[in-house]
């Protein structure tokens, strides 16, 4: 695709993001973008975010558990940007006018104590390089009309991304079996998901292994002090002004988001 519409598409998804006015289907409109483009795109918002001051703190897997995948109608992972102005504390509160049509997701985030670079890491290599897991819901907010969103939408809406809710992190972290860590979603004190590690792919490590070799391609790297976040665990929920939600994961703990107008 010509870098004309690149870079017109990274300035619709920005002034969208600015104004929380949604843009049409880039799917729809440019039926032939590819996966390539979309990431190409991606990154063209990021480094305008650089050029703008932002600072990018880490990362996130995307649509790793089959139930977002069926939400979404995709059928593969997707990643994206975080920066420092999308990270919010545990006990929060938001205003629900900060954003377009917002829907919640839990996740166990990853902190690196080394950096990690692709083609050939495994999930042994990404829990070695773990310093730290951390409870963590993810803010998702479609760019996109409606979340009528297919692969290279959402791709080129840096993974329709938000915010990044932050818990208290978790050090003994050989302590946690992570393939069976159990979550409760739960929405104005009534449950309203539950799931587990396995849903990240198998292993939510394994998640993380698949960006770093996914982002070799672009010759990006996992950085050291970075969050990464393996996709979620259960499908993401809707939410509106004076919902509280809530995500438990036992001995990791518990990360906490309330939203007003």
């Amino acid at each position: 695709m010509q870098q004309q519409i690149i870079s017109k598409l990274t300035a619709e998804l920005m002034e969208a993001e600015e104004k929380l006015v949604p843009v049409k289907p880039l799917s729809v409109r440019y039926p032939e973008l590819s996966v390539k483009d979309s990431y190409e795109i991606q990154l063209e918002w990021v480094q305008k975010k650089l050029e703008e001051g932002r600072v990018v703190i880490g990362k996130k897997v995307g649509l790793t558990s089959k139930a977002m995948q069926n939400m979404l109608g995709v059928n593969e992972p997707d990643y994206g940007h975080l920066l420092d102005h999308m990270k919010v504390t545990t006990g929060s509160v938001l205003s629900r006018k900060d954003f377009i049509k917002p829907k919640v997701e839990a996740e166990i985030g990853f902190i690196l104590k080394e950096d990690l670079s692709g083609p050939n890491v495994t999930y042994v290599d990404v829990l070695m390089a773990t310093e730290a897991l951390v409870p963590t819901l993810e803010i998702i907010d479609s760019r996109i009309e409606d979340w009528k969103i297919q692969l290279v939408d959402t791709v080129a809406d840096n993974g329709s991304s938000a915010r990044a809710v932050i818990g208290e992190p978790f050090y003994e972290i050989e302590q946690i079996d992570l393939r069976t860590l159990s979550m409760t979603l739960i929405k104005n004190g009534e449950v309203t998901a539950t799931g587990s590690g396995a849903a990240a792919l198998g292993h939510p490590a394994h998640a993380i292994a698949w960006l770093a070799n996914k982002l070799a391609d672009y010759n990006i790297s996992l950085k050291a002090g970075e969050l990464i976040l393996p996709g979620a665990l259960s499908a993401a929920i809707d939410v509106d002004s004076g919902d509280e939600i809530t995500a438990a994961f036992g001995k990791l703990g518990s990360v906490t988001i309330s939203f007003r107008d």
